[in-house]
């Protein structure tokens, strides 16, 4: 696939993820792991969470760069620009979605179904793109070479880590867990096998995406 068609494929997908993220949030019963700890500092700390989350992105760049060391290739630190990108889509998303949060539960079941479709197409595209991984999951693989784990248990671990990071901070700071709910867990389940779907759809095209990244 040439670069001027991976590299707008790719941010569809970025973009798509982003508003994923917006209806997670809509939805207010709990935010994917990996954008969790986001999520949860930008409403501790009152800012834009597209700005958190590009920050904290790049230090998972960063972390790669420390695990890999000579392994660590330049290419890799264009992360941090499709993290800055990222970040810009998730800013652009929660303006735009002016709704107002859902309080009725089958409305917020109906708002983490439509996050959960989002960012699942959102997978499938940007893998499909075959670029590159996004920061997190960078790490993870960084993390899997370095000890021969698989990548599908380095990924539960990490997963498990953030949302506990998560809930720890928002208890420490806010006195109440924040975006941790019921739907961080069925996100952390369904997303995975929703991609897998989709790409047995061809919406990938000739790329295959992997159905365990989100």
């Amino acid at each position: 696939m040439k670069l001027l068609v991976k590299i707008p494929k790719y941010c569809l997908g970025l973009l798509f993820l982003a508003v994923g993220v917006t209806f997670s949030i809509k939805s207010n019963l709990g935010i994917s792991p990996v954008n969790s700890i986001g999520y949860v500092l930008s409403v501790i700390m009152g800012i834009d969470q597209g700005k958190v989350i590009t920050v904290i992105f790049s230090i998972y760049v960063l972390l790669q760069l420390v695990l890999l060391r000579r392994k660590f290739k330049p290419q890799y630190l264009l992360q941090i620009v499709f993290s800055t990108i990222f970040g810009y889509f998730v800013s652009f998303s929660n303006k735009m979605l002016t709704f107002p949060v859902a309080e009725f539960y089958p409305l917020q079941m109906a708002y983490l179904a439509m996050s959960i479709v989002l960012v699942a197409i959102g997978v499938t595209l940007y893998m499909g793109a075959d670029l590159m991984p996004m920061p997190a999951e960078g790490v993870m693989i960084a993390i899997s070479q370095l000890t021969g784990i698989s990548f599908h248990k380095v990924k539960m671990i990490f997963d498990t880590s953030v949302v506990i990071i998560s809930a720890a901070v928002s208890l420490v700071f806010a006195g109440r867990i924040l975006g941790v709910r019921e739907g961080t867990v069925l996100s952390a389940l369904l997303v995975g096998k929703l991609v897998g779907i989709f790409n047995s759809m061809a919406l990938t095209g000739k790329g295959r995406a992997r159905t365990d990244v989100e």
